[in-house]
């Protein structure tokens, strides 16, 4: 083997090899981003829903505003006497084309009317 044909392989390996660990790195924390999003969006459905089920809705939507990401839409729906509260969100940087929620289900709770 020629030592000239060889020159500058090891450098070129290396450059593609740290490339590939940034893009896999970019990846990882994009992954992780989201799933913080998604436990942020289920613990805004859990509060928003208990406070729904006492009847106080417009606490629930404080309670989604201030624990959702920025951005969170939220749904209510009643189902009989259980509550159902969706928060939703898409998440920014390289995953924003996909979508994370949360739901929650409360049983709605006896006002002493």
């Amino acid at each position: 083997m020629n030592r000239r044909s060889d020159r500058g392989a090891v450098t070129v390996e290396a450059a593609v090899g740290l490339a590939t660990l940034v893009v896999v790195l970019v990846i990882c924390l994009a992954g992780i981003g989201a799933a913080v999003a998604q436990i942020r969006c289920v613990a805004a459905a859990s509060a928003a829903a208990r406070l729904d089920a006492r009847g106080d809705r417009d606490a629930a939507q404080a309670a989604v505003a201030d624990m959702a990401p920025d951005g969170a839409s939220v749904s209510f729906s009643s189902d009989g006497d259980l509550v159902s509260v969706t928060v939703s969100v898409a998440p920014v940087g390289m995953l924003s084309g996909i979508r994370v929620s949360g739901t929650a289900v409360a049983a709605q709770e006896d006002r002493g009317d």
